[in-house]
């Protein structure tokens, strides 16, 4: 039994080892070797793979899966789903309009990303989610969003509506306040989120990111799926 397990293992190594090397030998001029590796594999396999983003951006663990359904209001009062999304791309930030410095500055980095994609950045939808539903109605969202881009979606809710996306994608917000400020201001996390069409987190872009490093492995991302798309049909109609 043992001896199987070294030999599939050996098998395996040498699988993958041929197929990088030959990512490495046939990827495109300006292609980066992980986004080749990744799309040969989805030609051997027929299959989406996930492309290892550049610029900051943490891929999820294998097994962890983030995102999912939500029930939640945008900033015209329409309630919306996660099926309102489906089929299409997202970058999401968490946070708040009354934040005095990390949210305005993440959303200014998340819209400017998806503008350095050019065209392709109209695949993309630039979503904020609110932690403070208390202050920030869809009203008060219209008016924020605006400022920043004409394509933002500002989304709402309850508290307890806020409560299950937050937890979806494992976001950390609490209430804090401090004695010399007369009103509240929110502690969150303030990573920003690449959800794909099927909902779930694909990869996590780190505070700081840059503009132009998002937009690089966004638009990675997006060719791998479309070079797994065009394998999956191409499988399937040869079969």
């Amino acid at each position: 039994m043992l001896r199987t397990i070294r030999l599939f293992a050996l098998l395996l190594a040498l699988l993958l080892g041929g197929i990088w090397a030959y990512a490495w030998a046939t990827r495109a001029p300006g292609e980066g070797l992980a986004e080749a590796f990744a799309a040969r594999l989805a030609l051997l396999f027929g299959g989406e793979m996930p492309v290892p983003s550049a610029g900051g951006g943490i891929q999820l663990a294998q097994g962890v899966s983030l995102g999912g359904p939500f029930n939640l209001v945008d900033q015209t009062g329409r309630a919306v789903t996660e099926r309102d999304f489906a089929g299409r791309w997202m970058l999401v930030f968490f946070g708040y309009s009354f934040c005095p410095d990390v949210c305005p500055t993440e959303l200014a980095t998340m819209t400017a990303a998806v503008d350095a994609m050019g065209p392709a950045g109209e695949q993309v939808e630039p979503v904020f989610i609110t932690v403070d539903p208390e202050r920030d109605t869809p009203e008060h969202l219209a008016n924020y969003v605006a400022l920043f881009h004409p394509r933002l979606r500002g989304l709402t809710g309850t508290p307890e509506q806020i409560a299950e996306v937050a937890r979806r994608y494992r976001v950390y917000y609490a209430r804090a306040h401090r004695p010399d400020m007369g009103d509240y201001l929110m502690d969150h996390s303030s990573f920003i989120y690449l959800v794909g069409p099927d909902g779930r987190v694909r990869t996590l872009f780190r505070p700081e990111a840059k503009p132009e490093d998002i937009a690089a492995a966004v638009a990675a991302q997006l060719r791998g799926a479309t070079r797994g798309a065009r394998a999956a049909k191409e499988h399937f109609a040869a079969g």
